[in-house]
């Protein structure tokens, strides 16, 4: 039985192996080997690479390519001109190198080269057009508007609930009782309701940081101090409370002459969002959060919250719930069916607008963008 062998041990000590035994002179010992190689070409100084093909062929190393010129980079940059040029274009018509303007050289009338040369402004998109103005109604130009439009700017009402006003017969324009929707007013019309003329006036928004012990009302009966009280400086206009909050109860509150806006955030289809920081009596357990977020029983049926929390880990006496609808005292009533008094309670977002930068008792004009958010909301 024969065995495998070792391809390494037949051979002779000092003996090279197989594969390096033709390889020629070595590369250490540069006179070993010829100084030309058979058909006549010389050898590389070092390694002994094979000269280009344009040489072997009978051309020289210095220009390898015998058969075109070398061309400067100038030269290069025209060729590349004159294949980017349409078939027939003239020299002035070609595009100019990259970076360069074609004001001077491109005749004038005729389309800029698409691309980086061009100006952008040029191309698709980004062509000016001439806008379209849609031309002003006659209504418009005499200054003429819905009767339920008036109402509205004049703060009395939304659109809505200023048609069923007209409705009920309790609106005059120039001494007549107007019943019907759709009548137009203009500047120079004198509309009354409720025993005083109204005028159209500029939409004001003021977001006020109210205090304890105001009420949320325009006036009050039992001459209590009112929330008008301080913002009674804001502006000129009449402006009213968006929705309410009762008399020990801080944080923000919205006063507005939009009707439109105040109908839309009050309404519960819309539901403005509005988050509480309440301080309770004891601590609140993990079961009770989680039992106001799925509902709560209360007299007018349940109430649920969106989200409910602990302000601080490391007390659970005070609590941060969010929620959408807008019952009486909702809050306060759900932490007492759950067995908690609740000792503070300020509202500190409402809308998505934030009390930053507000003290309690001050107030501010809501910025244009602010405006926006809220009359573009859902």
């Amino acid at each position: 039985m024969t065995s495998r062998s070792n391809p390494g041990r037949g051979r002779q000590r000092g003996s090279k192996p197989a594969s390096s035994r033709n390889r020629g002179p070595s590369r250490s010992n540069p006179d070993e080997r010829p100084a030309t190689r058979p058909d006549g070409t010389p050898h590389s100084k070092r390694f002994g690479k094979r000269p280009p093909k344009a040489v072997r062929e009978g051309g020289s190393a210095e220009r390898p390519w015998k058969d075109e010129p070398r061309r400067t980079d100038g030269q290069r940059g025209d060729a590349r001109d004159e294949r980017r040029a349409p078939r027939g274009a003239s020299r002035d018509d070609r595009r100019p190198p990259r970076g360069g303007d074609d004001r001077e050289r491109r005749p004038e009338g005729s389309r800029p080269w698409p691309g980086k040369g061009g100006p952008k402004k040029a191309y698709g998109g980004f062509r000016e057009r001439p806008r379209r103005e849609r031309p002003e109604s006659a209504d418009s130009a005499a200054g003429l508007i819905r009767l339920n439009r008036y109402l509205s700017m004049s703060g009395v009402a939304s659109r809505r609930d200023a048609d069923d006003l007209i409705k009920a017969g309790v609106v005059t324009v120039n001494g007549v009782v107007v019943t019907e929707l759709g009548t137009k007013v203009g500047p120079g019309d004198k509309v009354v309701y409720g025993g005083q003329r109204l005028n159209r006036e500029k939409k004001r928004y003021v977001l006020l940081n109210k205090p304890k012990d105001f009420i949320t009302t325009t006036d009050d009966p039992r001459d209590r101090r009112t929330v008008m009280a301080l913002v009674e400086q804001a502006c000129a206009e009449r402006i009213y409370p968006v929705g309410r909050l009762d008399r020990h109860t801080t944080g923000l509150l919205l006063l507005t002459n939009d009707g439109d806006l105040a109908k839309k955030l009050t309404h519960p289809s819309h539901g403005a969002e509005k988050i509480y920081h309440v301080t309770l009596d004891k601590n609140v357990t993990l079961a009770h959060l989680q039992q106001l977020v799925q509902g709560v029983p209360l007299d007018d049926g349940p109430a649920a919250a969106d989200e409910a929390s602990y302000v601080d880990a490391s007390g659970k006496r005070e609590v941060g719930i969010k929620l959408h609808m807008g019952r009486n005292r909702v809050v306060r009533r759900m932490f007492e069916a759950l067995g908690y008094e609740v000792l503070k309670l300020d509202r500190v977002v409402f809308a998505g607008l934030t009390k930053k930068d507000i003290p309690r008792g001050k107030w501010r004009h809501l910025t244009e963008k602010e405006v926006l958010f809220l009359t573009k909301r859902k």
